[in-house]
């Protein structure tokens, strides 16, 4: 190989590594601006009402005791 050649191919290389970077730094970026966002902001169903959680606490329980139940080999 020439000199020419060993330039231009350690040139694309450089600018390869160097887009690859940029593209993750954006990401980085993008993704610490999403969590900082999150952290901000109310999101979603996050926050219920007191009420509902005791109606899905409640919930849960029967669920569990009726897995218990199928457990232990008794009809309900």
């Amino acid at each position: 190989m020439d000199v020419f050649s060993i330039g231009v191919l350690s040139a694309s290389v450089i600018a390869g590594i160097g887009g690859a970077s940029w593209a993750g730094l954006k990401a980085w970026n993008g993704w610490l601006d999403l969590k900082r966002f999150e952290l901000t902001h109310d999101v979603g169903d996050r926050h219920l009402p007191p009420a509902g959680n005791r109606i899905e606490m409640a919930d849960l329980r029967e669920r569990v005791r009726k897995l218990e139940a199928i457990a232990a080999g008794i009809d309900i």
